[in-house]
């Protein structure tokens, strides 16, 4: 590349990186316990465990689930109904004060089996919700969530001029090399543009599908306006059917099963929520497969009459939205791939930290480092 080139990346490399390397430190820092979250929960004691009993133990249904959880709140109303991926043995049932969203909501845990509550666990509380909010959207709501997500673009645009940029200066150095010899601020600079090279890839895919986690509200949004405004149609003008009117919920449930067979439930919206309709009740199906897992299929059912209305395949960009939550947190591969996005962590920490330290002892070094620097472009000092 021409020296003008170079410089033009070079300019483009140190601004997204030092845009974004702070808040980038941010969400490698408080991702790092999320990563191990259901981990932490169990030793913090935090995670609702279903007693055990034999395999044939009989459920009880999701009515008599219900009647429960609204007995703990008799104020609040269902907004969702969910049972964990690993266990059929528990019903988590979040209550709020109305169907809209809010941040003013309670979790009942039944068990299936027996009825018995088993906890009412508050997931707005304590040092894990503090690192989700951080992590998610700064305490900002939606506009936390789109900020990041420019974060996360500028990270994609450091990465990306930050390998443009390796080249020209590994040229008179050998693949690797860290100049331990040298002053602190190059060996940190070796280390630097080593540690990037090697996180490239999943720095790559942790900035791009965390970038894409934080459109998850306009794409649900968009959805809705664009694919079940159609099939809603015939309910316009409608108001949101009263609890009272409402069909068996363990029916409507059979219904849904059947309508997909070989899925099982992911969880319920109920009518007037932010993931259904004011007419329907919405099953949301997934597969049983470590990627189907992942990829819901919902299910709207009549609120009244537990007829199904549709049952709409998601959109691409809903799909791929789904495929990058649990890649973002390395979800899919067990222990041994959290261990892997743990040390990857890592990494990338020391890559933001050391890019932020150089930058700041640039400015304290002067001009001396320039006769250390072998006569080969330098890269800025930001994310490499």
């Amino acid at each position: 590349m021409h020296n003008k080139t170079i410089r033009i990346w070079a300019w483009i490399h140190k601004w997204s990186s030092l845009v974004c390397t702070a808040f980038m430190l941010l969400l490698c820092i408080t991702g790092l316990p999320l990563i191990f979250h259901h981990e932490i929960g169990h030793l913090l004691g935090t995670e609702v465990e279903a007693p055990p009993m034999p395999a044939d133990t009989p459920r009880i249904s999701l009515d008599q689930v219900l009647k429960i959880a609204r007995a703990q709140h008799p104020d609040r109303v269902v907004q969702f109904v969910s049972q964990p991926e690993d266990s059929q043995d528990l019903w988590f049932v979040t209550m709020t004060p109305t169907p809209a969203p809010t941040d003013d909501f309670r979790s009942v845990a039944v068990d299936a089996r027996t009825g018995e509550v088993l906890a009412q666990p508050r997931f707005d509380e304590g040092f894990m919700w503090v690192m989700f909010k951080l992590h998610v959207d700064l305490f900002a709501g939606l506009a936390g969530k789109l900020f990041l997500g420019l974060m996360g673009l500028l990270l994609l645009v450091a990465v990306v001029s930050g390998v443009v940029l390796y080249a020209p200066f590994m040229r008179k150095l050998d693949f690797g090399t860290v100049r331990r010899d040298r002053r602190p601020r190059l060996k940190w600079l070796d280390l630097h543009n080593l540690l990037g090279i090697v996180t490239l890839v999943w720095l790559f895919v942790v900035g791009a599908t965390g970038m894409i986690n934080t459109w998850a509200d306009l794409m649900i949004k968009y959805w809705q306006y664009d694919k079940l405004s159609v099939l809603l149609a015939p309910y316009q003008g409608q108001a949101t059917v009263p609890v009272a009117e409402r069909a068996s919920v363990q029916r409507s449930l059979d219904v849904a099963l059947r309508t997909e067979p070989g899925m099982q439930l992911s969880f319920v919206a109920f009518p007037g929520t932010a993931f259904s309709s004011p007419h329907h009740t919405t099953f949301f199906l997934r597969g049983d497969q470590p990627l189907t897992s992942r990829l819901l299929q919902p299910v709207l059912v009549d609120a009244r009459t537990a007829e199904v209305t549709a049952s709409p395949r998601l959109p691409w960009y809903l799909t791929g939205l789904l495929v990058s939550q649990p890649l973002h947190f390395g979800d899919y591969g067990g222990m041994p791939m959290k261990i892997l996005w743990a040390l990857l962590d890592i990494a990338s920490i020391i890559v933001l930290g050391s890019g932020l330290y150089l930058w700041l002892r640039k400015g304290r070094t002067g001009g001396q480092h320039k006769a250390e620097t072998p006569k080969a472009p330098q890269p800025a000092e930001g994310i490499a």
